[in-house]
């Protein structure tokens, strides 16, 4: 398992996403446009800029060493857990899944990573509408990236990028054919959405609603348990 060395520029200068780098820069010229007409605005605008690269922050991050294991793809509340058939345009049939739905609000890390070890099989990109991502059907019509992958264990699981109210812009670096280990970088989302993943029948999330979890760390499920769902969490 790798470590994460602490030191005080891990917390006050986090390393950012490269699409963080231009928004910085549209930041920060207006903030010195702002300083020109009148000092205070410019003051506000160096808060916007800090907030703005803090958002963009691209953090390091340990994932369990356990084989077979889902883990969450994005930082933010388990916000939605269903029983549902796996998104239509992936042709994964009718079987049912359990759906996670995972909630990032503009404080959190936008950074998407893997939920599992395996291959791409599929990719599907909807575009869509803008609907506030805590609601469900924001799974059906907002802009969505969806992703199909074969885990190592040979069981199927999807995760889904999905556009939130705010956000305008799914950046997704996976293709068909790219294989992955859990909690490897993936992609990321501007400016707050939902990151959905999509559990096969017979494998129970062992995580509540309202839980906060943390990107390629917080553990959803084990493909290879037989464990029960926690009580009180399907709805």
């Amino acid at each position: 398992m790798k470590s994460i060395s602490l030191s005080w520029r891990t917390f006050l200068l986090p390393n950012i996403h490269n699409e963080g780098w231009r928004f910085v820069g549209i930041f920060a010229a207006i903030t010195a446009l702002l300083a020109i007409i009148w000092e205070p605005l410019g003051w506000m605008g160096v808060v916007l800029t800090v907030w703005c690269y803090y958002f963009f922050r691209d953090p390091e991050r340990v994932t369990p060493d356990i084989k077979n294991v889902v883990v969450s793809p994005a930082d933010g509340i388990v916000q939605m857990i269903a029983k549902v058939p796996a998104p239509e345009e992936l042709g994964m049939g009718k079987k049912e899944f359990t759906r996670v739905s995972i909630f990032m609000s503009v404080f959190n890390v936008h950074v998407n990573r893997s939920p599992a070890e395996g291959k791409i099989t599929k990719a599907v990109y909807v575009p869509g509408k803008f609907f506030n991502a805590t609601l469900d059907k924001a799974s059906k019509d907002n802009e969505r990236q969806l992703l199909a992958m074969k885990t190592s264990c040979g069981k199927d699981i999807c995760f889904v990028q999905i556009a939130g109210l705010v956000a305008r812009r799914i950046v997704c670096d996976a293709t068909v054919g790219q294989e992955y280990k859990a909690g490897e970088r993936f992609g990321m989302i501007r400016f707050g959405s939902r990151l959905d993943v999509y559990l096969p029948e017979g494998v129970e999330p062992q995580v509540a609603l309202g839980q906060t979890m943390v990107a390629g760390e917080s553990i959803i499920a084990r493909l290879d348990s037989d464990a029960k769902a926690l009580d009180g969490v399907i709805r």
